[in-house]
């Protein structure tokens, strides 16, 4: 049972404090829910913001890093937002609904990105409407949400990761979202606001466990993916972060595309969003290090960090490690590193008493 998703205010899940308490128990099995059965987690944290206007497909595609300009309706992408020097500024997800292009984004981030928006709408006929209070959504996620979302009267049709279709639940028309292929079988349901203790409570009534955001941490770590003020910052380059899913390199001319294209043509990046494990926890931010030529080098830092078992002995992290030391012993905090690569699949696939 779910005894309070139907009332609280949906929780925000973008980032933990290393030191705040867990309890390992649930989250554990909210972990196993997400990839064994069926989890779900209120969207709260995420905000739509609709494009309209004659110009918004031509205005778009000229600010993001990916190919929106032949984005099909129904469908959406994945994208960086760059200032000039490329350096990332933001991420969302964009989703062509015919009528209008809908920008899925952080909350966090709705502050920086507005004003950057009309900073580049000069004579486009473009309209940015922010719809904070138009959508609620909630996330399902598991091997058995389509089963979950069907028991609770929700009628899921095949669609592909990032495709979207308008259906009818109880006679109230929602959004049903197939979320990104790192998800594996999960999706969103968008909907108005006064509808979501309703759909909270049929899916409690269709055997769900509610996932936490430590849970949805963990797994977040395991399958790889940066988040945006945590792992992903507006120093970054966006080839620096490992996410190809955001660009896209034969589309044309876009606010940055200089950076990215050099970058590209070099052929690499000096440092490269990373995988690691460790024996022992450490903080967000903690600098790693490697000896090179007989001295001590900071060579990298973590961004993220989440604890695989109950106990603090089974660690895994991501965060930025410079290409010369990828051969070299690392440790962070005194604490002994070993490089992973991306994503951790034995976690993912619930091998949790090992990482490797």
């Amino acid at each position: 049972m779910l005894p309070d998703l139907e009332s609280r205010a949906p929780e925000d899940v973008t980032s933990l404090p290393a030191d705040q308490p867990v309890d390992d128990g649930n989250r554990l099995a909210e972990f196993r829910a997400l990839t064994h059965g069926c989890g779900v987690y209120p969207l709260a944290n995420r905000v739509k913001i609709p494009l309209t206007g004659e110009d918004r497909t031509r205005w778009l595609n000229g600010m993001a890093t990916n190919n929106v300009r032949d984005l099909a309706t129904g469908q959406g992408l994945y994208t960086f937002l760059l200032n000039p020097q490329g350096k990332i500024q933001g991420d969302f997800y964009a989703y062509n609904r015919g009528f209008d292009i809908v920008l899925d984004l952080e909350s966090t981030q709705v502050e920086q990105l507005l004003p950057i928006f009309d900073h580049y709408i000069i004579m486009d006929d473009v309209l940015v409407n922010n719809a904070c209070n138009e959508f609620a959504a909630i996330g399902v996620q598991g091997p058995k949400s389509r089963e979950v979302l069907q028991t609770a009267g929700i009628q899921v049709p095949d669609l592909q990761p990032l495709q979207l279709t308008q259906v009818r639940w109880q006679d109230i028309e929602i959004t049903l979202v197939r979320a990104e292929a790192w998800k594996r079988d999960a999706y969103e349901v968008w909907i108005e606001p006064h509808h979501f203790p309703a759909l909270a409570h049929a899916l409690q009534q269709s055997g769900v466990t509610e996932a936490g955001k430590n849970a949805q941490r963990l797994y977040r770590i395991a399958a790889g993916i940066p988040v945006y003020g945590d792992d992903i910052r507006e120093r970054d380059l966006p080839q620096e972060t490992g996410q190809e899913r955001a660009l896209h390199f034969a589309k044309g001319c876009y606010v940055g595309q200089e950076i990215v294209e050099r970058i590209r043509s070099r052929g690499q990046v000096h440092r490269m969003f990373s995988g690691f494990e460790l024996t022992a926890s450490c903080a967000a931010g903690s600098k790693i290090t490697a000896e090179i030529a007989g001295a001590a080098k900071e060579v990298g830092e973590i961004t993220s960090v989440a604890s695989v078992t109950g106990t603090t002995d089974k660690v895994i992290a991501l965060g930025y490690l410079r290409r010369e030391a990828f051969s070299q012993p690392l440790s962070v905090d005194g604490i002994p590193l070993k490089l992973h690569p991306l994503p951790f699949g034995d976690i993912l696939q619930g091998n949790l008493d090992r990482t490797s």
